[in-house]
């Protein structure tokens, strides 16, 4: 036993080490920039990086280190860095899901109230805030979910864009039964994030909550149930294997001509659609924020965000190039990249309406866009949601069971977490 003890006392002692080693290197090596921005990957890296650049070239002395990072990876790397207090990020890039627990745990700089300008979608400012008002997070992609249709086909039918989900299920039902080349309605089915992203806006139409404004679980409930039970009439019209479809599917969906439908598309996947390289229905499909039912339309917010470390070696730096960063002339740059703006002016600027069509709708959705759940930790509840819906979609759980499941797991995640 004592031999035990030994050992395991030893293997605590060296993971202990492990980690402390880790996060020396990683302050080491950051701390050697002027200004270490942690971001994402992707489209929002390549223009991250062009920033930097833009950046630069005004400040020709400022030493700038970008790192690029996945947004899984981005997520655990901050917490353990914030967490852990090593200061080895002046700049932190943020989902907007994340930045109540960086805020409540102390983990971000207060920000100066006038990066906040009139200008901005006040939407997507209110969630780098805390209760107190004080903002601590600047809002750099103004990213929300949009619903589409083809309009050529709902005009072929005698049909009008749908204003509830019940529209939706007749539109559904009509193209179905008259085209069984065309699916009637597409939508990511894969558990976890994908399948919750896009059944919210129909919790939310139908008057249903996953938790209350004091933080008790909701989703058992009548309104969640009739919202879940409309997902399930919607995926009778859809592809037999939409249980796992993901971004990639529903994408190739709308440009192949495939789909009358899809009840979520995001600002990122619609360039493609008029691109004639890409797409065979360029120009017809129309995008709107998502349907209402009981209440009106929610489209979902998936801000990215970014704010200033509480430890940054560099705030000044930090906070100057936050200001470069969301100012009208970059965000401009970002959106010819094909980043969301979120700015109203550059919504309206007339050569980006040009490029992209649909800016006007999608500043509409952008304004009256809703927030995930302003929770700590919303990856759980998420993730247990997600698996709920997809035992209901493939048939396993009945819909009713799916959400009482779903409940008591978030409920006694809830409590642990405490």
């Amino acid at each position: 036993m004592a031999s035990m003890i030994q050992w395991t006392t030893l293997f605590a002692s060296l993971r202990a080490t492990s980690v402390a080693v880790f996060l020396s290197i990683a302050t080491v090596g950051a701390q050697a920039a002027d200004l270490v921005i942690a971001g994402r990957d992707d489209i929002y890296g390549r223009g991250l990086a062009q920033v930097v650049d833009g950046y630069k070239k005004l400040h020709p002395g400022v030493d700038i280190e970008l790192l690029k990072l996945p947004n899984n990876d981005l997520y655990q790397k901050l917490k353990l860095s914030l967490r852990e207090d090593t200061r080895a990020y002046d700049l932190v890039m943020m989902d907007d899901t994340w930045s109540p627990e960086f805020i409540a745990n102390g983990w971000l700089q207060p920000l100066p109230a006038t990066l906040a300008d009139a200008d901005i979608v006040p939407s997507t400012v209110s969630l780098g805030r805390a209760s107190t008002g004080t903002l601590y997070a600047m809002p750099i992609v103004g990213n929300v979910e949009l619903f589409a249709y083809r309009k050529d086909l709902l005009a072929s039918h005698g049909l009008q864009p749908p204003r509830t989900w019940d529209d939706v299920l007749k539109i559904a039902q009509t193209i179905g039964t008259a085209d069984k080349n065309v699916s009637a309605v597409v939508f990511r089915g894969t558990k976890g994030n994908p399948i919750v992203t896009g059944f919210l806006p129909i919790l939310w139409a139908y008057g249903g909550e996953v938790v209350d404004t004091s933080g008790k679980v909701t989703i058992d409930s009548p309104q969640a149930l009739a919202a879940l039970k409309m997902l399930l009439a919607l995926k009778k019209w859809a592809p037999k294997d939409v249980d796992v479809y993901g971004a990639g599917e529903v994408r190739d969906a709308l440009q192949g001509g495939t789909a009358a439908q899809a009840i979520e598309v995001w600002p990122a996947w619609l360039p493609a659609l008029d691109d004639p390289a890409k797409s065979r229905v360029v120009g017809q499909v129309a995008l709107q924020p998502p349907p209402g039912e009981v209440k009106g339309p929610a489209p979902m917010l998936g801000i990215w965000q970014m704010g200033v470390a509480k430890g940054a070696a560099h705030a000044k730096v930090a906070a100057d190039f936050l200001a470069y960063l969301t100012s009208s002339a970059t965000q401009t740059q970002l959106a010819v990249l094909g980043i969301p703006p979120t700015r109203k002016s550059v919504f309206a600027n007339p050569a980006l309406v040009k490029q992209y069509r649909w800016y006007p709708d999608q500043l509409k959705a952008l304004e009256a866009g809703r927030a995930r759940p302003r929770v700590k930790d919303w990856q759980q509840i998420e993730a247990i949601l997600g698996d709920a819906l997809q035992l209901a979609l493939t048939g396993q759980v009945a819909p009713d069971a799916a959400l009482h499941q779903a409940a008591q797991k978030i409920a006694q995640a809830n409590a642990v977490s405490q």
